[in-house]
């Protein structure tokens, strides 16, 4: 709008001064040669106001162009001291000026706020002229792990190590190589370094840009973290065994010293020697699962033998009945046929049961009438279906979904480990684990073999 005024002023000047060079033929025609005196005069007046008119807006944008060409966008324009027919045009240039420096502050901010990130990376980066070799940036994080304060070429890298040098120099936008840079701390001496690159182009220069990652320091930390999630682990994994163990010996102990009182009869003799038969069965399979778990990730095969689910689901329930019962939890097993069997580790079978059983007591602690529902059963497809229900409080679809991925947990003191393990026993099984929950209402995991 600015400029439509000041266009809209020259033409008026250039349509005037048109008019008034078109009046001397009539007036020389109609025989008026006299007033031509006052014509010759207007007409220099108009040509004299137009010329600087035009010198001094030309005035105004050798001034603007000036403070573009010097970036001095806080240059200002006085509006109110200008002569009229140039104060709008003044106007225009405060305000771009105004724009450029909004501009300015915009890109200084982002700047900013780039070289702030750069310094919180653990990561670190150097940039460089492909063409010239110039280092344009190298961040503490780059300064700290190669104790180099400065560096003005790429180039004068192989002053201090021509080998990493030529490794950082060579490698190729995209990929990524691991590569020895000697140090001048004793202490550190050689740090291997991961580095990745790539390039950019920006104002027809060419630029690589080059991450450096201390490899050691991200392998300690790396194996600090798996040896203390093993620890949690294997810590879970037995406790869950020795728990059930533990109240079970308590509940013999009981009894032998009942039998000592009131002498012993044949059913007390019977169960104790299924009680010591579950105790000596489960350490045994404890003892077998850590040496499994140990090797989990080696395991090709199998202990495979025929296993009664009969059998699978009358130890588990002899194992868990005491601490079930001191936890007030009703436990059903239903299995109509009784026949049923199932190619399977025993004892890594029963590790999958417990650990799924004592998720469900956790779940189901806060019910009024909690209860836990052990079934099995085949479909019509002949694939062995084992089925643990629970009237808990159920799961949310996104935990759901989260569930089995390793150390995922929604307990405030568990590993989660344990049911990524599960999943991985069942699969070595070559069968499947599914969960199935509704909040408030409880869950059901669905183990299928065959």
């Amino acid at each position: 709008m600015t400029f439509k005024n000041f266009e809209g002023r020259l033409l008026l000047r250039v349509a005037l001064l048109l008019v008034t060079l078109s009046l001397p033929v009539p007036v020389v025609l109609k025989g008026w040669s006299e007033l031509l005196v006052f014509l010759v005069p207007l007409i220099a007046y108009q040509v004299h106001e137009l010329v600087h008119f035009l010198k001094q807006a030309q005035e105004e944008l050798k001034l603007f162009l000036e403070a573009v060409h010097y970036r001095d966008f806080s240059r200002y324009f006085s509006e109110k001291q200008a002569p009229v027919q140039l104060q709008q045009l003044r106007k225009g240039y405060n305000e771009i000026n105004s724009t450029f420096m909004t501009i300015n502050r915009e890109k200084e901010t982002q700047h900013q706020y780039l070289q702030k990130v750069l310094e919180l990376v653990e990561t670190g980066i150097l940039s460089y002229d492909l063409d010239t070799g110039e280092v344009l940036m190298m961040n503490e994080s780059f300064k700290k792990q190669l104790h180099i304060p400065y560096l003005k070429t790429i180039h004068s890298l192989a002053k201090r190590d021509q080998n990493f040098y030529e490794a950082v120099y060579g490698l190729q936008p995209g990929q990524t190589k691991i590569a020895v840079a000697k140090t001048v701390s004793l202490e550190k001496g050689d740090v291997k370094m991961l580095l990745s690159a790539t390039s950019f182009q920006n104002e027809g220069a060419r630029y690589k840009l080059v991450a450096f990652q201390n490899v050691h320091e991200a392998l300690d930390e790396n194996e600090a973290e798996a040896w203390q999630k093993l620890l949690n682990v294997m810590t879970h994994e037995i406790m869950n065994s020795i728990a059930p163990i533990s109240s079970l010996a308590n509940t013999l102990k009981n009894r032998l010293q009942d039998t000592k009182t009131n002498g012993a009869t044949a059913h007390d003799l019977e169960d104790l020697e299924e009680g010591i038969t579950t105790i000596k069965h489960r350490s045994l399979g404890l003892l077998k699962f850590a040496e499994t778990y140990r090797n989990l990730s080696k395991i090709t095969t199998l202990h495979l033998e025929k296993v009664l689910l009969k059998d699978l689901f009358s130890n588990l329930q002899r194992l868990l009945e005491p601490t079930l019962a001191q936890r007030g939890i009703t436990f059903k097993v239903d299995l109509k046929d009784t026949s049923l069997t199932l190619q399977a580790d025993p004892n890594l079978l029963d590790q999958v049961l417990i650990n799924l059983v004592m998720n469900a007591m956790e779940a189901v602690k806060e019910k009024p009438q909690p209860t836990i529902t052990l079934t099995g059963y085949a479909n019509p497809e002949k694939k062995v279906i084992i089925k643990l229900t629970d009237n808990g409080n159920g799961m949310s679809e996104e935990v759901q979904e989260k569930i089995f991925i390793p150390f995922f947990t929604t307990k405030k003191t568990g590993s989660g480990i344990g049911l990524s393990l599960c999943k991985q026993i069942v699969l070595l099984h070559r069968g499947t684990i599914q969960v199935q929950s509704v909040e408030g209402m409880g869950t059901a995991f669905i183990l299928r073999f065959g």
